[in-house]
């Protein structure tokens, strides 16, 4: 049960990384790497876990002491290695790329392990090579070994992976060792409290408490969905079976979400309800196939969504979709 709440607690800390700031890639003499801000309670442990990188050599990488520990804001240069990056194939979270002036998919290959320009252009839904000045555009995914990644979709290698340097990771300590533990119990602890104070405050809302979002209207992400239809027009429009799964985003700023398999996270979704035609719009947040709890279901609705919706059922029930 703990291994199962850290591993969502990991998820969903990726999720929010990449919902704050889109994931993008830097280089160095060092090579490839990501910038992130340390937040309040974070440590070598936790964001080493995070982004899959051992903390004894993030505190290496950017040459800090591990034990005079983090300060909230700093900036830390997190390591793309072959642990936690890949561009063989879709898998993960996208990580991006903002194009220089005059640059095409041929230079910008070159400048990232060579990875195919067919590729880039299927991640992009490109029609050819040519990219506009400052379009950011994805050039791998950020793999987390040991959970449930957020994958868009797992397609077959085409051609030969790119052969990247293998980073040996350091031993722990352990003195370190019993730290990383520590820290990993009060991690799953305090999830697990906060996932029973959910359960009791936000029980689920169509039929016992008829609660509903305090925005009215069809979603915060509306306006996006807009903007993505002009890029890419709507082209799946289908009839699926929904579940519901509790989270407390949405009632106050109808920020809805949803987990979909094979989209791509951070699409946004349409949701109508086919029995009143309500509809409000969703964000992807990852897949949920190879969960027993999912069989039968081809997406799972944010309940603060489902109750904008009126949904009146709480196991399985039939919506529309499209993007």
């Amino acid at each position: 049960m703990k291994q199962l709440i850290l591993s969502l607690f990991l998820l969903f800390s990726v999720a929010a990384i990449a919902q704050k700031n889109e994931l993008l890639v830097k280089s160095s003499d060092k090579g490839l790497y990501l910038e992130h801000k340390v937040e309040a309670k974070q440590s070598f442990y936790s964001i080493g876990r995070i982004y899959h990188i051992h903390p004894k050599y993030l505190a290496t990488y950017n040459k800090l002491d591990m034990n005079k520990g983090l300060q909230i804001d700093q900036k830390l240069r997190i390591p793309l290695t072959d642990s936690n990056f890949v561009q063989d194939r879709m898998n993960g979270t996208s990580i991006f790329y903002k194009v220089n002036d005059g640059e095409d998919l041929a230079a910008i290959s070159k400048k990232y392990n060579n990875v195919s320009v067919e590729k880039l252009r299927s991640w992009n839904s490109l029609t050819s090579n040519e990219v506009k000045k400052d379009k950011k555009i994805i050039v791998g995914f950020l793999s987390n070994e040991g959970i449930k990644s957020m994958a868009i979709t797992n397609q077959p290698v085409t051609t030969k992976p790119v052969e990247k340097p293998v980073i040996p990771e350091p031993e722990l300590t352990k003195e370190e060792k019993k730290q990383e533990e520590k820290e990993t119990k009060e991690e799953a602890k305090a999830e697990e409290k906060a996932i029973k104070k959910e359960e009791k405050k936000d029980p689920p809302p169509v039929i016992k408490e008829k609660r509903k979002p305090a925005v009215e209207g069809q979603g915060y992400f509306q306006t996006h969905f807009e903007q993505q239809i002009k890029k890419s027009p709507v082209s799946k429009d289908a009839t699926v079976t929904s579940g519901i799964f509790k989270t407390t985003s949405g009632w106050q700023d109808a920020k809805y979400y949803l987990l979909m398999d094979a989209v791509q996270p951070g699409t946004i979704v349409k949701i109508i309800n086919p029995t009143n035609n309500k509809a409000v719009y969703a964000k992807v947040l990852g897949e949920m196939s190879g969960i027993r709890q999912n069989e039968g279901l081809n997406i799972r609705i944010s309940n603060a969504g489902a109750a904008a919706l009126e949904i009146t059922e709480q196991d399985k029930f039939i919506v529309k979709v499209n993007y």
